[in-house]
């Protein structure tokens, strides 16, 4: 699977703080943070607002490097994506996400099948 696909199957291509970090935009680094402040009822400053993606080496945002549920358990099973994972239909974690993004649904569906 491409490496610019989460663990929970979103793409980091298209992800706000990936594309602020490649580019150095201070303004979308600003916007990022004010809505992922607003969405998660915590305070995300612009200096968070620095990523290249949750499954390659580099730069993550302090969620997604520390604080993600969905990503430590992929790490800890050492699964490719949570589509890799036998669990992940019912998977409660994975669920956050799958249930609100089709696309991202789609995409570990698509994965767990090329695995089988």
């Amino acid at each position: 699977m491409n490496d610019l696909i989460a663990f929970c199957g979103l793409d980091c291509e298209k992800c706000d703080a990936r594309i602020a970090t490649l580019t150095d935009d201070a303004a979308l680094r600003e916007k990022t943070a004010q809505l992922w402040s607003k969405l998660n009822g915590v305070t995300i400053t612009p200096e968070m607002i620095n990523c290249v993606g949750c499954r390659v080496d580099g730069v993550k945002t302090p969620f997604c490097e520390k604080l993600c549920p969905i990503r430590q358990c992929a790490l800890e099973k050492k699964v490719e994506t949570c589509g890799d994972c036998a669990e992940w239909q019912e998977c409660g974690k994975v669920a956050m996400v799958v249930g609100n993004n089709a696309d991202a649904r789609r995409r570990l569906q698509q994965g767990a099948a090329s695995a089988t």
